[in-house]
């Protein structure tokens, strides 16, 4: 029996498309393809990041009464211009996002000095620590030199088990999400453009000799079906061909959306951020708090911790990072705060303004205390509080 050659190579092309070789123009990911090029992960490490960022670095003093803040050069360097090339914004973001990427789960900062002062907070880009004594001590290396650790700024969110020295980033625990977002990113892609779903299937006789090349197939489609008008029924013999219409697979028959929000919900989770930070359900106060609670505060301390065991001499001195502008407050909810502190003699005039940050006042500079709105160190001097005073005494 003789077989139709094309016949045969449109079945050969069905097997491929049935085990995944036809479709791996459209539905396989080839390649490798970096962890900070998931949109999920930029959504998730970078709006992290941007979060911490907007974070102050203050400089604070320990005294008798409590720690006070300390403005002063060093303040101003760390705060305003840690780094030549960028502010202080994009070296927090940059140290936070190497943290959480890097292969070592590391980030680190190479100081530079003029005249015995702080110049430049260097970044060190696809820097790595070693070790060459079974991890007693070590070692960083950069661009083919050595460091001692005691000569760079180390950051590092997680510290390996093993190796206590050494990072652990999300890199790992990330790869098979992200592979998985990745395939379903293309699967949905090559569904939306993929040729092989067609609305419309015609049995025709493939031993026909006018059907069997391209040109006879679309003599054939012009004659009876693209010529109509739209709207007007199809008139074809009953003998030549048999017309079906299919109903293809849509999206939510493979069940693409679950997948992804669980996907994107495991990304949030491991990163330590709110799901809403990568596109799945709805923005939420509390959610957000938690985060800056937890994660922000987190990163934030771990930050500050090594700016200060490794930057500072004085031992009654250390940097910190403000987080309290972080949280999500409304208007009414600061001054109802501000409010309630400043008629308690907790908080004077120009700290209740500088909470809803408005620029101090003359004369607001005076701790009030309920009632008369006195200086609180004349509160004892009320006539209704002295012997004999008032309209009422007898």
């Amino acid at each position: 029996m003789r077989v139709n050659p094309q016949r045969r190579d449109a079945k050969s092309e069905l097997q491929k498309f049935m085990i995944g070789l036809a479709g791996s123009d459209t539905l396989s990911v080839p390649g490798y393809t970096r962890l900070i090029d998931s949109p999920d992960v930029l959504a998730a490490i970078g709006g992290l990041a941007d979060i911490v960022s907007n974070a102050t670095i203050q400089l604070m003093r320990n005294t008798a009464d409590g720690d006070v803040r300390v403005r002063n050069q060093l303040s101003r360097f760390m705060d305003i211009s840690p780094w030549r090339n960028g502010s202080r914004k994009d070296l927090v973001s940059w140290i936070v996002w190497t943290m959480l990427t890097s292969s070592c789960g590391s980030a680190f900062l190479l100081p530079h000095t003029a005249g015995g002062l702080l110049s430049d907070l260097e970044p060190m880009p696809d820097a790595c620590a070693m070790s060459d004594d079974l991890g007693q001590t070590y070692y960083v290396m950069w661009r083919g030199r050595r460091y001692e650790s005691d000569d760079v700024l180390h950051f590092k969110r997680w510290c390996d088990p093993m190796q206590p020295w050494l990072g652990v980033g999300l890199r790992v625990s990330l790869r098979d999400v992200t592979a998985n977002l990745r395939q379903a990113a293309a699967t949905k892609k090559g569904f939306m453009s993929d040729k092989w779903k067609p609305s419309v299937i015609v049995k025709v006789d493939s031993l026909a000799e006018e059907f069997a090349d391209e040109a006879g197939r679309k003599r054939l489609i012009n004659e009876y079906i693209a010529g109509s008008a739209a709207g007007d029924p199809w008139v074809i013999p009953a003998e030549l061909m048999d017309v079906q219409q299919v109903k293809p697979l849509s999206l939510n028959d493979l069940a693409l959306k679950d997948s992804v929000e669980l996907d994107k919900r495991e990304i949030a989770s491991i990163v330590g951020v709110t799901p809403y930070m990568v596109g799945v359900g709805s923005y939420s106060d509390a959610e957000h708090n938690h985060m800056i609670r937890t994660t922000a505060v987190t990163l934030a301390n771990i930050i500050c911790h090594e700016l200060t065991r490794k930057l500072l001499i004085s031992e009654d001195m250390y940097f910190t990072m403000s987080t309290r502008r972080l949280y999500s407050y409304t208007l009414k909810e600061l001054a109802e705060v501000a409010d309630a502190q400043y008629v308690r003699g907790l908080m004077d005039g120009n700290e209740a303004r500088d909470w809803l940050g408005l620029s101090p006042r003359q004369g607001l500079d005076k701790l009030v205390i309920l009632e008369n709105y006195i200086p609180r160190d004349m509160i004892g001097d009320q006539k209704k509080l002295e012997q004999g005073g008032g309209d009422n005494a007898e």
